[in-house]
């Protein structure tokens, strides 16, 4: 696992002083022996669930592109994500699937959950998290096609509000021969459906 760069010192305080301040609103006492360290320990958490914002998702690909004649769809599927919603700072969880026809260029495999990681790992919107993926693999590797689906269940539907704890929610981006060509979309989806491991 690369490097995940983190909050400063400061930065850690700081957050750590406001969730301390809000303990205190929710009637809570953060001094009891529960509580003492919760602040602390909350701002170490958000530094690791928002170090997408500190990372360069173009940059994860470049670092390992190589020339190569290959022109089927690579496919790297069932990518776990764990993200938060920007409107309750719930967490939202599920897989995506993502699937290219390179054009001269292909990409070092582990990079593309890397960049699925570092868009997640910021306050997001599905369907925002599903076009930024989209978005950055179709600038940095120009291929004939990118396609992305993510499915995820988001806390902020299951733990208030509606309160349904099994809907699942799926959004989609295609590009290029995806887009265009049925054939080769309906290929992407039997790929990602199938259970050939």
């Amino acid at each position: 696992m690369s490097q995940i760069p983190k909050f400063s010192e400061e930065t850690l305080s700081q957050l750590a002083y406001h969730y301390k301040e809000i303990l205190n609103l929710l009637g809570e006492d953060p001094n009891r022996e529960g509580l003492v360290k919760t602040p602390i320990r909350v701002a170490k958490a958000m530094d690791f669930l928002t170090h997408g914002y500190r990372q360069d998702p173009k940059a994860i690909l470049e670092s390992a592109l190589f020339h190569e004649d290959y022109k089927q769809i690579v496919v790297v599927k069932d990518i776990e994500i764990y993200s938060l919603c920007e409107h309750h700072m719930l967490p939202f969880l599920g897989k995506a699937h993502i699937g290219y026809i390179p054009n001269g260029t292909i990409v070092g495999l582990s990079k593309i959950p890397r960049v699925v990681e570092c868009f997640a790992r910021r306050l997001q919107l599905q369907e925002r998290l599903t076009s930024q993926i989209k978005d950055c693999l179709q600038e940095v590797l120009n291929p004939l096609g990118v396609a992305v689906v993510i499915e995820a269940q988001h806390l902020c539907m299951s733990m208030r509000g509606i309160q349904k704890q099994n809907s699942v929610t799926t959004t989609s981006e295609f590009t290029g021969a995806f887009l265009k060509n049925e054939n080769t979309r309906q290929e992407f989806m039997h790929l990602i459906g199938a259970n050939l491991h």
